[in-house]
């Protein structure tokens, strides 16, 4: 069953429909669904969806002949292999359909690591014949770095080519919980905090079995589809997979600022920004600000923090690499036990507060924030306090949810608490002192283990708190 996707069928069904020939672009990191999403679009449309695989130019070309041939083109009479790729593109336009066609070369990247004169041909070719044809050519790739950098680049031959380009992201909570709708609201957050919104990753879970059977199945288990995932993927994308796996378990052990990940991982700081950027570039860290830094402070590389982005990476560092052998002889039940299952709901709050920030962008799509939000993320940094004998200093402090009009007049003050316990007016009473905000302040709190009386009251009496549980997040 297809899940989710609306927005990118949309998108792509709004290009199809132009009178126009369209030249598309998707691209995302591994596993994210570009694949399928695709092939959901080309279902009830006649298309040509051409897979390019890591093999030599003349077997690509080869096969690529006989996908567009099999259309029965003018050429298909008298070859059966164009003799360059000049020939094959250009029959293309001769496909002869009431509709438009679409013409998909997935993973387009293998195609040019064969020929690096493709994207010129291709070029040449769309200025020419294609973009007066009736097709829409579609080019995916997971490659984001090659997309980005050297096919949408400016020295690039395709550059300014394309009339759509999409990057896909991996899906949003509201559409990667459909995977468990058996699963209790709870058991949903958990999920998620553990596979995220990549579909490969979800489907692997089953349904009708429970989060633990899960887990120890599919990621715990040798032989599991998971259990060696992110070796896989590392090695699929990157060649010194050994000093990434050091970088990653850095960042995963929270040295989150670029020195201390240094300190720890002993290389290079010019090397390992690279290293950094790469795995940025993959979607599986990214270097986060705190809301409402500005654009100067964001150019220093000492500032800001280096976060895993991938759920099931934290995932798989916390609790899998530093016990594979234990794993691969059998210790599944003492890893779940003494390791997993106590740390759960810890390692989900992080995941607690993304969703947290997802849903206050919703409601402010739909006009019900107390204000137009121009700027919504996390916060830390120094406050001042005041001691008992009112004498200041200073000390760090972190805000899960800050959010701001576009004049910095009104603010929303979040804490996300991830725990079966109620969320108590002590609590409330610590976020309050947490920052020095002048302006309007509306406070909103998410607890999956709702609220005692006292702050219920508080609420009703104080119109700007407001209270917000797991059924009004996950049922929106």
């Amino acid at each position: 069953m297809f899940i989710g996707r609306k927005k990118e069928i949309a998108f792509l069904s709004k290009k199809y429909n132009s009178p126009n020939a369209e030249f598309i672009v998707i691209y995302g990191r591994r596993r994210v669904g570009k694949t399928e999403t695709i092939s959901e679009f080309c279902k009830d449309k006649p298309n040509l969806f051409f897979s390019c695989r890591e093999c030599t130019d003349i077997v690509q070309r080869e096969n690529f002949s006989r996908a567009v041939l099999s259309f029965n083109t003018p050429a298909a009479e008298y070859v059966t292999t164009f003799n360059d790729w000049g020939d094959a593109f250009s029959e293309l336009a001769k496909i002869e359909s009431d509709k438009k066609t679409v013409v998909v070369l997935d993973e387009f990247p293998y195609m040019c690591k064969g020929d690096k004169s493709i994207p010129s041909i291709l070029q040449n070719l769309w200025d020419h014949v294609l973009s007066h044809s009736n097709i829409m050519l579609i080019i995916s790739g997971s490659s984001v770095s090659f997309i980005e950098d050297e096919l949408l680049g400016v020295k690039n031959p395709l550059y300014g080519r394309a009339t759509g380009i999409y990057k896909m992201e991996p899906l949003p909570f509201v559409d990667a919980i459909k995977f468990f709708p058996n699963y209790s609201e709870e058991d949903k957050i958990i999920a998620y905090s553990i596979l995220g919104g990549i579909p490969h990753y979800l489907r692997q879970f089953d349904p009708s079995a429970t989060l633990e059977e899960n887990v120890k199945d599919q990621i715990l288990s040798k032989g599991g589809v998971l259990f060696d995932e992110v070796e896989f993927m590392l090695r699929q994308e990157l060649r010194e997979t050994s000093v990434y796996n050091t970088v990653i378990e850095a960042i995963a052990l929270g040295n989150a600022a670029f020195n201390d990940i240094y300190l720890k991982v002993q290389i290079d700081k010019p090397k390992l920004s690279v290293y950094l950027k790469n795995l940025i570039d993959l979607g599986i860290i990214k270097r986060e600000f705190p809301v409402l830094t500005s654009p100067n402070e964001k150019v220093n590389v000492n500032r800001g923090a280096y976060r895993l982005t991938d759920p099931f990476f934290r995932f798989w560092y916390a609790f899998v690499y530093n016990n594979l052998s234990l794993l691969e002889g059998g210790g599944i039940e003492r890893v779940w036990k003494r390791k997993v299952q106590p740390n759960l709901h810890n390692f989900a709050s992080k995941a607690f507060e993304e969703i947290s920030i997802s849903y206050l962008r919703e409601l402010d799509l739909q006009d019900k924030t107390p204000f137009e939000i121009s700027a919504i993320g996390r916060w830390w940094g120094n406050v001042t306090h005041y001691d008992e004998n009112k004498k200041p200093y200073s000390s760090p402090e972190e805000i899960d949810v800050l959010a701001c009009d576009e004049k910095e007049k009104s603010f929303i003050i979040g804490e996300c608490k991830f725990r079966n316990e109620a969320f108590d007016l002590h609590e409330l009473d610590k976020l309050k002192a947490k920052h020095e905000r002048k302006g309007i302040i509306y406070y909103y709190l998410f607890s999956l283990g709702g609220f005692t009386d006292t702050v219920k009251n508080l609420a009703e009496k104080e119109k700007n708190i407001y209270l917000i549980e797991p059924s009004e997040m996950l049922n929106r």
